[in-house]
């Protein structure tokens, strides 16, 4: 009953059957679904539903407004159960998206080591394959990336926030004079790549194909190489813009713009499997989300 709240919540307060679906990462069927049997095993109805549109019986006004509390309640004592019988698993590895570390990465790690100062954290930065393989062979319990795969159901696929991508670009670029850039813009610069030799032509497949930018590429091995490369300007380099701190001496960023003036944005998420869960990684997950949604 506490899932079928849960949906039931969503869907209140999306004011959406489809957008909560989106939000519960189900289908729009299972939430409906879900809904309906949590209102027959009450035996009272919730929702009014008016073709698209729907709004709550009184049963289903008292149900949301009682229901908060009692999920958080709910929530925290899984949460505190989870930690007692886990006390053991004192470590916590933690890999993220090179180039894309920032001040939230920094402030969620200050505040996780100084509310849980008996576990051992390590926090290394890595190219997207190689967090992938290193989370599926269990040499890393949480990594912090933009969305490249479909979500797999041995993953908890943690939303962070969908957040802008930015493009760092030469000082010296006459591009860097503006407030924004179109990827139809930077067409012709080369789209400068970290990534492995073997890693290539997948990294390459990802920035044209799902991004829709890049029509030339260049290699390198390292965020600094990248940069370096950046400010030499033999090229440009993606980035999210996960707070961020001033632009560095030599480098423009500016937000990256489809043809119709939407920003191209990024679905930043934390990944861990399922079966490793523990209250660290969950906790861990949990305070970087505040951060990086939190006003700026």
């Amino acid at each position: 009953m506490l899932k079928q709240l849960k949906y039931f919540m969503s869907v209140v307060d999306c004011n959406s059957f489809t957008d909560a679906a989106e939000q519960c990462f189900i289908s729009q069927s299972a939430i409906s679904q879900q809904i309906s049997a949590l209102e027959q095993d009450l035996g009272v109805s919730l929702i009014k539903r008016r073709k698209r549109k729907f709004s709550l019986t009184s049963a289903g006004e008292y149900l949301y407004h009682e229901s908060r509390g009692l999920l958080e309640q709910a929530e925290a004592i899984r949460r505190e159960t989870v930690r007692i019988g886990q006390d053991a698993e004192l470590r916590l590895r933690i890999g993220y998206l090179e180039g894309y570390e920032g001040k939230k990465l920094q402030e969620t790690i200050y505040e996780f080591t100084a509310a849980y100062p008996e576990v051992v954290l390590s926090v290394t930065k890595y190219s997207h394959e190689d967090l992938y393989l290193k989370v599926s062979n269990d040499e890393i319990d949480l990594v912090l990336s933009y969305q490249r795969r479909a979500f797999q159901d041995k993953y908890e696929n943690y939303h962070l926030q969908y957040v802008p991508c930015l493009i760092e670009i030469s000082a010296h670029n006459k591009l860097a004079q503006q407030s924004f850039v179109y990827a139809e813009e930077i067409k012709e610069i080369p789209c400068i790549l970290i990534a492995k030799k073997e890693q290539r032509e997948l990294e390459q497949i990802f920035y044209q194909n799902t991004l829709g930018i890049g029509r030339h590429f260049y290699f390198v091995e390292s965020a600094d190489d990248a940069r370096l490369s950046v400010i030499g300007n033999r090229g440009f380099l993606t980035v999210a813009d996960i707070g961020l701190d001033d632009d560095p001496a030599g480098l423009k960023r500016l937000p990256l713009l489809r043809e119709d003036r939407t920003p191209i944005e990024l679905n930043y998420c934390a990944f861990w499997k399922k079966e490793k869960s523990n209250y660290y990684i969950e906790e861990f997950a949990s305070i970087f989300k505040k951060k990086i949604t939190e006003e700026k």
